[in-house]
């Protein structure tokens, strides 16, 4: 893999100072500061900070998307690639309890600020309930998919804004398990439905 270029750096860099200090809170000097480059150096990949906010848009669209592929090859089928997406709870569990979820923070402080990239953004969203919406339906519940998928997008951002609010690794756990024991119903219940027809 290729070294990372500069312009590279400052999208990662902006992108973890976006989710720990919000958007609104990140100035260029913090990024250029992280990155270690000198202002002249950094205007010439960046002229403003809302440039910036849609490479890091951008970079986590295409973050998301592998990911998305990875747990379609990965997975042996709808639920077990549902369950992967509840897993994120856990595996991010550490930043979640310091910073909350990611994507939830970054829409809705841009939702607050009224700002143009709300609606990029919002895509991220989008992306996940487009993709779980299609596993529920490969599952078997395609006359109320989108409404499963939009329960479980609602239900982990209620969770990492609880868990970001209380800092409790237990309960980040406790609903995970809930999430898993409510897709083994949503699971049984597809396959029960299509055993009566």
């Amino acid at each position: 893999m290729p070294d990372k270029t500069t312009r590279d750096q400052i999208v990662e860099a902006a992108d973890r100072l976006f989710y720990r200090q919000g958007y609104e809170h990140t100035s260029f000097s913090d990024i250029a500061d992280a990155v270690q480059i000198s202002r002249g150096n950094f205007y010439y990949h960046f002229k403003s900070k809302d440039e910036i906010l849609g490479a890091v848009i951008e970079a986590r669209l295409a973050n998301t998307r592998t990911m998305l592929e990875r747990w379609e090859i990965e997975g042996s089928g709808p639920e077990d690639r549902i369950r992967s997406f509840i897993h994120i709870l856990i595996a991010n569990r550490a930043d979640i309890k310091r910073h909350g979820c990611p994507v939830g923070t970054l829409c809705g402080e841009l939702a607050k600020l009224g700002h143009a990239a709300q609606a990029e953004a919002n895509q991220l969203f989008t992306l996940f309930r487009t993709w779980l919406r299609r596993q529920f339906t490969l599952l078997g519940r395609e006359a109320d998919a989108d409404a499963l998928a939009m329960h479980l997008l609602a239900r982990s951002q209620g969770v990492a804004t609880l868990a970001n609010a209380f800092h409790d690794e237990k309960f980040i756990r406790q609903e995970v398990e809930e999430m898993r024991d409510w897709l083994r119903s949503c699971a049984e219940g597809a396959l029960r439905q299509s055993r009566s027809q």
